[in-house]
């Protein structure tokens, strides 16, 4: 497995990384050992989990994803070997996590004793804010309106707090998640103001329905070394194909959660349709053609895949070997030309 240089740390980590959101919800403890062991074993050393997960978010199962991981790794002992990598909630409306999570210093330092907890471990070695506090465009949202931020707390406050982790041994290294150009380069500048950590990853969605990351971060990630761990690679499952002609396998996400539309629209099952059929004609799996092209750009660290089978892990991994022709990538970028951003 090929290993990519984590921002500008000593840590290397696998070109695949391993998504857990799925344990607890759709995964029991026993699949995600399975799971862990078969990543391992085929060369994955970078495990990404957040303390709300799995999702959908619920009371009931909060937590359980970092309680399995951290069960597992205290039964292989092998935490020295592998990168894991975290996340605290961003502001929301969960009252059961600390009566409404906040990035306040308070927070979370609250936080991040929890999941290390549930971790059973004294470091993180990648701890991530999951989201912004402030008003921005994220999860999706377009239109940018200019709003009055409210009481939401500075980035300078959540990044002095993440340094203090630094200070203390519990996190290595800091990352963001779900960030926009404007807020990846105030991490930056506040990082340089006060000689903090720096932001060594951004985690958001990147796919082939959803490309808006090379916009404006991607340029970022380049001339800062702060790379992409790209989420959603298969954009829940649609690029797969296995939704299509009005499909609802049984057990699959889409199916057993059907708030999530954000790749479901008329106009993102034409484009899928349009991706799985180039798939085929040059004899790839849709779901290897999508992930080998997310693995094929120079500003992405770590393709975090997620699979709620063993069979969809295994055919995910490999993806790791395929490399895209020239032909069929300039084949993708016509595709894109047509459907530029179905699925922001």
């Amino acid at each position: 497995m090929e290993k990519r240089q984590l921002g500008r740390t000593n840590l290397d980590v696998s070109l695949i990384g391993l998504g857990t959101m799925t344990w607890g919800q759709q995964n029991t403890e026993r699949d995600a050992f399975e799971q862990l062991d078969y990543a391992v074993d085929h060369g994955i050393n970078f495990i990404d989990a957040a303390e709300m997960y799995p999702v959908p978010p619920r009371a009931e199962t909060q937590g359980l994803t970092e309680t399995y991981l951290g069960n597992w790794l205290n039964a292989r002992g092998n935490r020295e070997d592998l990168v894991i990598a975290t996340k605290v909630t961003g502001r929301s409306d969960m009252g059961y996590m600390r009566g409404g999570p906040r990035l306040t210093r308070e927070q979370i330092h609250q936080a991040v004793d929890d999941s290390l907890r549930r971790l059973q471990t004294d470091y993180i070695d990648l701890y991530q804010v999951h989201w912004p506090e402030r008003k921005a465009n994220f999860f999706g949202k377009l239109g940018y309106e200019p709003k009055d931020d409210g009481d939401a707390v500075p980035i300078e406050e959540t990044l002095g707090a993440l340094n203090e982790l630094v200070e203390a041994g519990k996190v290595r290294h800091i990352g963001i998640s779900n960030e926009t150009p404007w807020g990846a380069m105030e991490y930056l500048r506040q990082a340089e103001k006060h000689d903090w950590p720096r932001a060594q990853s951004i985690q958001n969605p990147y796919n082939l329905l959803n490309r808006s990351y090379e916009a404006g971060l991607a340029e970022i990630s380049m001339r800062e070394n702060c790379g992409l761990l790209a989420y959603s690679p298969l954009a829940f499952g649609a690029l797969t194909g296995k939704y299509l002609g009005g499909r609802h396998p049984e057990g699959a996400r889409l199916t057993e959660f059907t708030r999530f539309t954000r790749y479901t629209s008329e106009y993102a099952v034409e484009a899928t349709t349009a991706y799985v059929n180039l798939a085929g004609e040059h004899g790839l799996s849709p779901a290897q053609m999508a992930l080998a092209y997310v693995n094929s750009r120079p500003f992405v660290t770590s393709n975090l895949i997620g699979a709620t089978t063993l069979d969809q892990l295994v055919e995910n991994i490999e993806s790791a070997n395929i490399t895209l022709s020239d032909e069929l990538l300039g084949r993708i970028e016509s595709l894109h030309q047509r459907y530029t951003y179905p699925c922001p």
